[in-house]
């Protein structure tokens, strides 16, 4: 489980092509301050255990649907990268509940400026749309943000100042695709209200009740 709040700014120092899944070694100083091996990761959203690990960086693999559902694809060496590593049980909780299980990939079609502020309009396809709220939670490449404005196909999050310096969020433009986590209440309550029940008059009486 993670926060969505993004620790530190890593860079991809190798990438190793498998069929259908990747392998990647990150350099970065304050995750490896207490790394072990299987530990999990949030890179750029994607929950990812590692593998081995130097004092200076430390590697994962990437397993195929996870290069189908997300950005990592794109990765490639000299890529900076959004980290966070799992929340302990004792930890302050400072953004939201963001699993690292990406739900899609979306596509910023606009930004602008607002003071100290810049806003981003990202589009959605339906899957996700149906999940997003005003003032509810979203989870872009990793970073927990809240939804400003919801249209028909896209929401619009807006940047503290804050989140610019200590996220990459803010320097992604027009076009690019970042990796969407809905969430996680919004689809627990779906799930129950969608799910069919099972204590059916039916049920009971083929369990002897």
């Amino acid at each position: 489980m993670f926060t969505g709040i993004i620790e530190e700014v890593g860079r991809v120092t190798a990438v190793r092509t498998k069929p259908q899944a990747r392998e990647l070694t990150i350099s970065c100083t304050l995750i490896l301050e207490d790394v072990k091996r299987g530990d999990s990761i949030s890179i750029n959203g994607v929950c990812l255990t590692v593998s081995t690990f130097t004092k200076e960086s430390f590697t994962v693999d990437v397993i195929p649907e996870t290069v189908k559902s997300s950005t990592i694809e794109e990765l490639k060496t000299g890529s900076r990268v959004n980290l966070e590593r799992a929340m302990p049980a004792n930890g302050r909780f400072g953004g939201h509940f963001v699993s690292g299980h990406i739900d899609g990939v979306g596509i910023i079609r606009s930004e602008k400026r607002e003071s100290n502020a810049i806003t981003k309009t990202i589009e959605l396809n339906d899957d996700l749309m149906k999940y997003m709220m005003l003032k509810g939670s979203i989870a872009v490449d990793g970073t927990s943000l809240t939804v400003f404005d919801v249209g028909q196909n896209t929401v619009t999050i807006s940047l503290v100042p804050t989140t610019q310096e200590d996220s990459l969020i803010g320097e992604k433009r027009i076009g690019s695709r970042v990796n969407i986590e809905c969430d996680l209440l919004a689809k627990y309550t779906e799930r129950i209200q969608t799910a069919k029940p099972k204590m059916t008059r039916s049920w009971l009486a083929e369990n002897g009740f």
